[in-house]
């Protein structure tokens, strides 16, 4: 399988997606089902996980770069190939050109995390960093492209990398072949294109879902307009899916064949990645844990047994900690407090015993004595509190007002 640009808007069939799978053989792995009982008893039916996060270089791009890649005429494999990426294509190009032996070049954002790039490198590629965000890195890449006569290898938007996306699919099928809803994050389109087409091709009743993050919901507006739409300014903690516009080859697939588009909020995506980690023990990214949380906030609305694609694990270590604590605020169990006190010995002392009563654990105490609001005698004290749920934090702003403090915020 190799496209030119002249048949780049070539459609993908189930052969194609088939002849991938024989491809990967060997190369990429045929990742894990895990049941999750939180979710399938939200849902009332069965709920598999998909553990793509587990697949090498930390999710599903391998699959389409290897195929993309292993498809190069002799003497586009000689020039080399380049890419744009903040993260999982980059991975994903810099192991399928090592395994081939191609050169590989990756323009990564300056503000990409050390982590990914320093992974990128381990896998082969030249790293080189450009822009402050991708359209810039995109650019840059392009241009390298048409310098060097490098084979530039989009994240998603050609045939060869839509139908390696797709093995995830025929892999859903053998491992859970009574599968009656799939739901897959969307970022460019070209995961769940590639899905669609084989689940589609062998089980034309299976409903596929797809997933976008509010801030970078691009597809519900192209499908509207019937054509591929930008949105200015993608926002979202979800870098994986945090696309400006689909690709027009998989939009067209994606128009056909999958049979609805959901969004999900931040706390929405937070919350889901909390329970990946806590209840299913797997550490998964924000757009990977997107299909959770749409089944978080709509528990009603598929039909089981349902398979969740987790797309992908490369999350940094900071971001980790900084959604984790924005999943458990979303959940309840942060309490942020502001009160004021009289300023003598022994009142924050006061003030902690207070909490120890009610059990609510101190994050983080500010104690304030010199802003010019305050009285002569006063101090102001912000806690940051781990709680146990919303019901535990009314308890402890009722202990805090029996005590006489009175709650600014």
């Amino acid at each position: 399988m190799s496209y030119g640009a002249t048949d780049s808007l070539r459609t993908v069939t189930l052969d194609d997606v088939r002849g991938a799978q024989k491809m990967l053989s060997g190369v990429a792995r045929t990742t894990a089902m895990e049941g999750s009982r939180q979710l399938s008893r939200l849902v009332g039916a069965p709920v598999h996980l998909k553990c793509e996060n587990l697949q090498r270089t930390g999710s599903f791009k391998l699959r389409g770069a290897y195929v993309r890649i292993a498809g190069l005429l002799p003497e586009e494999r000689a020039a080399g190939v380049v890419a744009a990426s903040a993260g999982n294509h980059a991975q994903g190009v810099a192991l399928a050109s090592s395994l081939l032996g191609v050169r590989s070049t990756v323009f990564m954002p300056k503000g990409a995390p050390l982590p990914k790039i320093s992974a990128t490198r381990e896998y082969g590629a030249e790293v080189r960093l450009h822009g402050q965000v991708v359209d810039e890195t995109l650019a840059a890449a392009t241009e390298y492209a048409r310098e060097t006569g490098a084979v530039f290898i989009h994240p998603f938007d050609h045939p060869d990398v839509i139908a390696g996306q797709g093995t995830v699919g025929l892999e859903i099928l053998e491992q859970c072949p009574e599968v009656r809803t799939i739901v897959v994050g969307i970022g460019g389109g070209g995961l769940i294109a590639g899905i669609a087409v084989a689940v589609k091709a062998l089980r034309p009743d299976v409903r596929i879902v797809g997933v976008q993050a509010e801030g970078a919901a691009a597809y519900p507006p192209s499908l509207a307009a019937g054509r591929p739409v930008s949105v200015d300014n993608p926002s979202t903690m979800a870098d994986g899916i945090k696309v400006g516009r689909p690709g027009d080859v998989p939009f067209g697939i994606v128009g056909e064949l999958v049979d609805e588009v959901l969004t999900v909020s931040e706390d929405e995506l937070s919350t889901a990645l909390l329970l990946c980690l806590e209840r299913a023990k797997l550490v998964v990214e924000p757009a990977g844990a997107s299909p959770v949380a749409a089944l978080l906030s709509r528990p009603g609305a598929f039909e089981g047994p349902v398979v969740a694609v987790l797309s992908g694990g490369n999350v940094d270590p900071v971001l980790m900690e900084r959604v984790l604590r924005h999943g458990m605020a979303a959940q309840g169990r942060y309490l942020a407090v502001r009160l004021r006190l009289t300023d003598r010995p022994g009142a924050l002392a006061t003030l902690l015993g207070v909490l120890s009563v009610v059990d609510a654990n101190v994050l983080d105490v500010s104690h304030v004595r010199t802003d010019p609001r305050l009285g002569l005698t006063e101090a102001e004290v912000e806690l940051h509190l781990e709680t146990k749920g919303p019901a535990h934090c009314a308890e402890v702003n009722q202990a805090l007002r029996e005590a006489g403090y009175t709650v600014i915020s």
